[in-house]
This record gives C-alpha cells, structure tokens and sequence, in this order.
C-alpha cells in the first residue's frame, strides 16, 4: 500500500513537467503492459464488453476494446496529476460542452441540481470546465487504502474548488449543496456502498445505485444526466440531456423505479457509443462469475 502511494506522488511530480503528447503515448504503452498481465483486470473489463457489445461482437473485438480501455484508464490518470497545473485558457480550448441550457434551466428552479454520469470519457477536466461556469459541486467518492493516498488524490480532485466526501460518510453535505442552489454529482453506474438495488442492465441483473434518484425525491431538487467523451486528439465533449421529472403522482417506489429506469437507459445509450472509455474494472452483474 505504501509503495502504491509512492507511486503516485511520482506521478504527481513528474506528469506536470511532461509533454502531454509524450504523456499519453507513455499511458497508451503503459496500458498495453498492464492488459496483458493483469489478469483478473482484463477478463473482467472483457467481460463487462461482453455485456455491453452483445454476444454478436466477435472475441477480436471484445479484445481490441479492452486493451484501449486499459490505455483510457491511464490517459485519466495522466489528467489527474496534472489537473493542478491547468489554467482556465487551457481547460476552455480542451473542452467542448452541449446542452447547458438544460443545466442552467434546472438550476434556474433554485432548489440545486442532482447531476448523474457514469464513469466514461474523462471526468477530472470536465468538472474544472463546470467550475469555471460556476456552479458549486459536490460529489462522494470511494475511499482508498492507505489514508494518506485517499487524501493525495483527493487534493488533486479539489485543487480548482470540487468537493469530495466520503460515500460512506454523512451525506449531509450533498443535501445542504443542494439548498444552497448547488450541484450533487452522483455516479449512477457502481453502487459502492451495496445500498442500491438490482436491476436490468444491458439485457442482465445489475447491482446498481439508487441514491441520487432518492435524493432528488428527498430534497425536489432536479435530475439532470450528463455524460463525457475523450476525441481521439484528446479534447474532451461534456453533454447534458433535459432535466428529468420524477412522477410526483406516483407512490414513492414507483417514482424511484421510474428515475432508475430513465437513468438506465440514458447510460446504455451512453456507454454503448464508447464503450472502451467506460473505466470501470470490477464486476457490476449479479452473475458475473467474479461477483
């Protein structure tokens, strides 16, 4: 564990001081390493492919995806170490972003913002270009052994003015964001706490989260989607989709099942468009055989 924390206050030091072209061409190597010797790693991104690319994907392909995924997992480790030394010129040029409008009309209602993603594309740069715009975010994070490098990475995460708090932690501080008219950002795509639910997921039974649509029950805030991409020269697109309305007629749990079916649908719909950019690396179906 502390060779592991070690590791990553080098990449600290050194990723600020590297070229970002010679960066990623280091990540893309260092992925195809790491692919072909980590084991457990591969056989379960190739198995969440699997489920994401249908059993019509030849293995050729399911193989070709999951080596990228590993190359994408270090393209945003490279931006994480970095993130501090970006400025605000850098940021504006490498992202694009579409749908704020939905953003800004969900906002304009003054009760905060429950935004959901998945972990796709990029995420650090994205939420430095959503501060620059100004919104105030808070989001839960899992906790990393040891302590000192959950706070190493936090640091780096909160170095432009995000707020991380534990996910097993009091969620206090996501409801009293949203009061103050800010944003809730919840992962809808890994239930980290084993509190969710199990659901259909790509045609399979998931363990998936239900908080963030029992949040915005909660508290009336609005659900707004939002997903990113990484293009190939690596910029990054943000987009967000028209806020969500929970079925006020409905019972409670049938109000939750419907946010959960519409946030479903919205990161299938996401995930499958890049699905080697989906960087998650542990078993999210109930059958898989690693579970």
């Amino acid at each position: 564990m502390k060779l592991t924390y070690l590791l990553y206050r080098l990449g600290g030091a050194i990723v600020p001081r590297t070229p970002p072209r010679l960066g990623y061409a280091l990540c893309h190597w260092l992925g195809g390493i790491i692919y072909q010797f980590h084991k457990p790693g591969r056989t379960t991104v190739q198995l969440n492919l699997r489920r994401i690319l249908g059993l019509q994907a030849s293995q050729l392909e399911i193989n070709r995806r999951a080596r990228a995924t590993f190359s994408y997992i270090l393209y945003n480790y490279f931006d994480l170490f970095r993130l501090p030394a970006l400025d605000r010129q850098t940021v504006e040029q490498l992202v694009t972003v579409s749908g704020w409008e939905h953003v800004e009309a969900a906002l304009a209602e003054d009760r905060g913002l429950v935004m959901i993603s998945a972990h796709l594309g990029n995420i650090e740069v994205i939420l430095y270009a959503l501060l620059l715009r100004g919104l105030a975010i808070t989001i839960p994070v899992e906790r990393l052994e040891p302590p000192e490098l959950f706070e190493y990475i936090c640091a780096l995460r909160m170095s432009h003015g995000l707020k991380l708090i534990p996910v097993d932690g009091s969620l206090l501080d996501l409801v009293r964001t949203l009061k103050k008219g800010g944003v809730a950002g919840l992962a809808g795509d890994r239930d980290i706490t084993g509190t969710g639910q199990v659901v259909n997921f790509f045609g399979y039974p998931a363990h998936l989260p239900d908080g963030h649509v029992r949040l915005a029950l909660k508290t009336g805030a609005p659900v707004v989607i939002g997903f990113s991409r990484r293009n190939s020269d690596h910029t990054y697109e943000a987009y967000f989709l028209p806020a969500f309305k929970l079925p006020a007629d409905k019972p409670e749990e049938e109000q939750v099942a419907a946010g959960m079916r519409f946030v479903i649908s919205e990161m299938e719909k996401a995930i499958s468009q890049n699905p080697e950019q989906w960087s998650v690396t542990v078993p999210i179906w109930a059958d898989s055989p690693t579970s």
